[in-house]
This record gives structure tokens, C-alpha cells and sequence, in this order.
């Protein structure tokens, strides 16, 4: 059985990214790379979907996704520590 990409999961997959990067702290030179990296191939996401090219789309996504989750195992990325339940 062949997966078919549409859309809405490249849109899903992306405003889940989105919204993860929204909790996330970086503290040095070369996270701030990374994650520039990774901001790029979300922006190559929409575009490609914008352009009706779901493939590559999703490609860049699932880059993305990668890079983040990776960063995150590594300790690259660290999730922000919400002050309001620390006090």
C-alpha cells in the first residue's frame, strides 16, 4: 500500500513544528545555525507546497522535523521552563 501526501499533513506536521519551536530556548553560536537551518527548510516547505509540489514539500518538512528532534535527543535545543510553575 502506497502512503499518498496532501496537504493537511504537510500542514499539520508544520504547525506542530511551529508551534515546538515556540518552546524552545538556544543558547549558543551553532544552535542559532541549526535552527536557522531548520526555520529555511520550513519556509522551502510552504513554498513548495504553495507551488503544488507536495513532494518536495514534504521532504522538507520531515528535514525539518528531523533536525529539530535530533537536537532536541542531543541537548542542542533545550525546552523553555515556563516561570509561572516555577515560582
Amino acid at each position: 500500500m502506497m502512503y499518498e501526501i496532501n496537504t493537511e499533513d504537510i500542514d499539520k506536521w508544520t504547525n506542530q513544528l511551529e508551534s515546538a519551536l515556540e518552546k524552545i530556548d538556544i543558547f549558543d553560536e551553532k544552535a542559532v545555525e541549526i535552527h536557522s537551518n531548520m526555520k529555511a527548510y520550513i519556509e522551502d516547505s510552504k513554498f513548495f507546497k504553495e507551488k503544488g509540489d507536495v513532494v518536495r514539500s514534504f521532504e522538507a518538512i520531515v528535514f525539518a522535523s528531523a533536525i529539530f528532534d535530533t537536537c532536541m535527543q542531543l541537548g542542542v535545543f533545550v525546552q523553555k521552563v515556563d516561570s509561572k510553575n516555577n515560582e
